[in-house]
């Protein structure tokens, strides 16, 4: 099924290409969003859902000073977030907390709580633990991932432990998995390891070309989903990664990110650089069970494509954690659009508890 946009939209003055929700806003559908210009300076936008629900309304505006290629919202403070950045050839990550008096100050300035500065390699993502307080955060650079301890208070961050992948192999995204504080998968152009935090060493690895994009599954904990570029979209469960147990053909051209809902069980956004988001639908068959709790079978649909965009969607998806059936997606020229999939859910999820 195909369609334009019936979103909400909203328009940043230069390209961008990653957005995050505000998970600890538990008041507002909130999310931040960065922008990716050269030469002008660049920009950290807060933007809310209106009381409405009929608009995307500018919260805060924030100046940054260089590039930002990723940004992550601490989900325990809704005013402390992360950016990785880029200035020339040199790249940074900080984590940054947003004024108090915000709403009425003309210019306000983002207060650095802690540089992340031990990388001497191209850092790729910040990983804030999903959900809940905890005073982690994890940071992925080309050939190492770093654990780091956040006092936020001391506006101080210290690293605990890192590793390298070695250099047979350059990192290109990571995941924290949501059932296991100490578990955390990362991928790089030919490759998925999977990472014990307390040892810092890899547990398991599978071969898989040029995965992009890596999310767990909150509400299954056996469940991962990867996005690569030619290969669309993989479903695999923890317990035998031999193969994926489903495959979706995701875009037409780069599938470049993959979201997990998480609230509803199965259902999957995905972007791409076909300038097209879309939704889907993945569940195991109840009645192919095997002995080893595992299912054999999955029936697999394409719920709907929002194919109106004028450029190329990234890295630039987010779920609402507060309104799950809300989602936001940035695509490369600016342009934000929260839409809802309420539409289009399945039937199991049609009642007024799973909606309301």
């Amino acid at each position: 099924m195909q369609g334009g946009s019936t979103g909400i939209g909203y328009g940043l003055k230069y390209q961008a290409r990653c957005i995050a929700d505000v998970k600890a806003d538990t008041d507002h559908t909130s999310f931040l969003t960065g922008t990716l210009s050269l030469k002008e300076e660049n920009e950290v936008h807060l933007i809310r859902l209106s009381s409405t629900g009929m608009e995307l309304v500018c919260e805060g505006l924030f100046s940054h000073p260089n590039e930002i290629w990723d940004i992550a919202s601490c989900p325990f403070d809704q005013r402390i977030f992360s950016t990785v950045f880029s200035s020339g050839e040199s790249y940074g990550a900080a984590v940054w907390q947003i004024p108090e008096l915000y709403g009425q100050s003309n210019s306000p300035q983002l207060e650095c709580i802690a540089s992340l500065d031990a990388h001497s390699s191209k850092i790729k993502c910040v990983l804030w633990w999903p959900s809940g307080r905890l005073d982690k955060l994890i940071t992925i650079d080309e050939q190492n991932i770093f654990l780091w301890s956040l006092d936020s208070s001391k506006k101080s961050a210290q690293v605990q432990s890192q590793e390298s992948v070695g250099m047979l192999h350059h990192l290109l995204s990571g995941a924290w998995d949501p059932h296991d504080v100490n578990a955390v998968a990362s991928t790089t152009e030919s490759s998925i390891h999977f990472w014990d935090l307390r040892t810092m060493k890899k547990t398991n690895s599978m071969e898989h070309a040029h995965v992009r994009s890596i999310d767990y599954d909150s509400k299954n904990k056996h469940m991962l989903v990867t996005a690569a570029d030619e290969s669309g979209i993989n479903i695999w469960d923890l317990r035998m990664l031999k193969a994926p147990v489903a495959e979706l053909p995701g875009h037409s051209h780069w599938t470049w990110a993959v979201r997990s809902n998480p609230e509803f069980e199965g259902l999957i956004l995905s972007a791409g650089t076909d300038s097209a988001v879309n939704l889907w639908f993945a569940s195991p068959s109840k009645d192919e069970l095997t002995s080893d709790s595992t299912y054999t079978k999955w029936t697999e649909s394409l719920l709907h494509s929002y194919s109106d965009y004028e450029d190329s969607v990234y890295g630039s998806l987010a779920w609402s954690s507060r309104e799950p059936w809300l989602f936001a997606s940035l695509s490369y020229d600016g342009r934000v659009v929260v839409e809802s999939i309420k539409p289009h859910l399945p039937k199991k999820y049609k009642t007024p508890s799973s909606i309301l």
